[in-house]
Formats: C-alpha cells, structure tokens, sequence
C-alpha cells in the first residue's frame, strides 16, 4: 500500500483521551494528530519520538493529520512501527489478492465488512464456487515487549473476544474461520499476551478448539509505503 502522498516527520509530545496526539514538526510548529488506535500503545508513546503523519486533502475534517507510524527501539535497534489501526484490513485485502498470503491465496473473490455471526461485520470474506467461504478477522499487532516476540493485545478488547466465539460459530457450522494478526512492524515469532487479557487468551485458545485456523504475518513499512512481508509463527 502507497500512501497517497509523502508522511510528514514530526516529533511526539503527548498522546492523550486515546485519539488525540500533540506533535511538533520540523520547522516547530505544532499540530494535533488524530490517532487511529484504541490501544494503550506500550512502548510507543514516550516524548521525543520520531513519528509520521499523514494529511488529508479533505478541507471539512477537523484534524487533518493523522498519525500513521512511529520509530521505536524495543531493544534490538530502532524499527517504524504502524499504528494506525484503520490499515489492517486493506493491507491484508491487498496482500491475500496479490498472493502474498499462502493460506488464504486463490480464492475467486473477496469482500470486506459483510454481515455475519450476532449483528457483525467480517473484515474479510473469501469464496469461491468449488469450497466453503473463509471469513477473514484481522487484527493489528503492534507490541513488542521481549524482542523479537510480537504480542497481541495490548489491552483487554471486549470486542476481540467477541469475533473469537463468532468465528468459532462459523468454523462449527461448517465454514472456514481464519484470525489473522498483522504486524505493523517486523518480528520473528507471535504469541498472545495473556498476561494483560486472559479472557481474550482463553477465548482464542477455545476458538482454535473449534477449528479457527490462526496465522500471523509481518509488514515491511517505509515512509512511503506499507506492504505484508511474510509469515510468522505463533507460539503458546
């Protein structure tokens, strides 16, 4: 994925109310960035760090920048890390059609935000007329707390316990059920952080019970662009 025009380099100030980031640009000024991403943002928010915004051209939005990566060292060098978790759901889009996703490769169509399970959307619906339908939930994984071991969540997410026993339905009623972590950032293996959810580690440990395959993969982020890299494993 391009961005659609160049990121703007900035220092962060402070990350607040969840959405809201202060940042100082280049020439000093500074401007408030939307920050798409309901996390707590461990390790990604300390004073000082170089980050990446966006702009839109859209002249009705209230903040026009949007915060979209951010440079962080968790140990073994610093890596731009995306923490915009609007983007998941195209990337994964784009990479499943271009093939760079083995597991979910060769489907004949694919659609996004369908309606499914109690009142859902899947992020990603795959089909085809010779097998069943794969329904696609994808989550942005951007933690990093013992390099390099990528975890998800970095909160208790209600909602993604949610999707893990809608997808255990759909895996129980015959479809194919796919959870799939993509990593804004580069790592070598994916485990869940239990420690700060233990329902949504309990939930998932249940929905792979239930046949809902799990896959994770890693994406190699410039200023310029962000693009799936490849498959990791996840370990227990």
């Amino acid at each position: 994925m391009q961005f659609s025009s160049p990121l703007v380099e900035g220092r962060l100030i402070t990350r607040y109310k969840r959405f809201l980031s202060d940042i100082q640009l280049a020439d000093g000024s500074t401007v408030t960035a939307h920050c798409a991403n309901p996390g707590a943002m461990l390790g990604l928010v300390t004073p000082g760090n170089r980050v990446w915004l966006s702009l839109s051209a859209n002249p009705a939005r209230k903040l026009p920048y949007s915060w979209e990566m951010v440079e962080a060292n968790f140990g073994a060098g610093a890596q731009l890390v995306g923490i915009n978790t609007s983007l998941p759901n195209s990337l994964a889009a784009e990479a499943i059609t271009a093939g760079l996703i083995p597991p979910l490769a060769g489907y004949a169509r694919l659609r996004r935000e369908v309606k499914y399970g109690r009142a859902s959307r899947i992020d990603i619906l795959l089909d085809d007329d010779d097998r069943p339908p794969c329904y696609v939930e994808v989550k942005n994984v951007h933690m990093m707390r013992q390099p390099p071991l990528a975890e998800f969540p970095d909160c208790v997410t209600a909602r993604g316990t949610k999707h893990l026993h809608e997808l255990g339905d759909m895996a129980e009623d015959g479809y194919r059920a796919v959870m799939l972590f993509l990593i804004q950032m580069q790592a070598e293996r994916f485990t869940l952080a239990r420690d700060i959810d233990p329902t949504y580690a309990a939930a998932f440990d249940r929905a792979r019970q239930r046949g809902v395959e799990a896959y994770a993969v890693t994406c190699h982020l410039t200023p310029q662009m962000i693009m799936v890299d490849r498959l990791v494993p996840i370990i227990d």
